[in-house]
């Protein structure tokens, strides 16, 4: 185990060779916008981002879904939908999951990807000088809490959902 419990990263890395690390990682949420298809596009940009976060490349991911039975599941197959375009850009195959009855909805995924150890990114050792990338503008959440509460409207939002579907892949290249 190269990163585990003893740091504050976004993902786990385990060594497979001298020259090989699996990366993986697990995300979901409740729904943060009302669209299912964006919804599903925003958790897997997120999950996938978690593995880009690492230095690594996502390879596979697979569901994670609480779904209320009394909903259509058509709604369910918007958030797949959505989620497989984001993960089609990310190179990245959906290979499963598991669904449970819930309440409420939540969505997002377990990803796992790979990286030569060598180039591993965690979050210590950071230094002055260091440069910080920001992939996102700062105030998104905010954005995304203001447009679930009613206070802004989806026009207005609509930038910050769009920052929020897109990859951090050039960012972590």
């Amino acid at each position: 185990l190269l990163v585990g419990f003893d740091s504050a990263d976004d993902a786990a890395v385990y060594r497979i060779s001298e020259h090989l690390a699996m990366v993986t990682t697990v995300d979901f949420f409740p729904p943060i916008v009302d669209s299912p298809h964006d919804f599903g596009r925003i958790a897997a940009a997120n999950a996938v981002s978690d593995v880009y976060a690492m230095g690594a490349r996502p390879a596979t991911a697979m569901n994670v879904v609480a779904f209320p039975r009394e909903l259509d599941v058509a709604i369910l197959g918007d958030i797949i939908t959505g989620a497989v375009s984001t993960l089609d850009l990310a190179g990245t195959t959906l290979v499963g999951g598991h669904t449970i009855e819930d309440t409420g909805i939540k969505y997002g995924l377990s990803v796992t990807g790979f990286i030569d150890p060598a180039n591993l990114m965690t979050n210590t050792g950071a230094a002055v000088g260091d440069r910080l990338i920001l992939t996102k503008p700062i105030g998104t959440g905010v954005v995304a809490n203001a447009l679930k509460g009613g206070r802004i409207s989806l026009k207005a939002a609509a930038p910050v959902i769009e920052s929020m579907t897109a990859l951090n892949r050039a960012a972590s290249e």
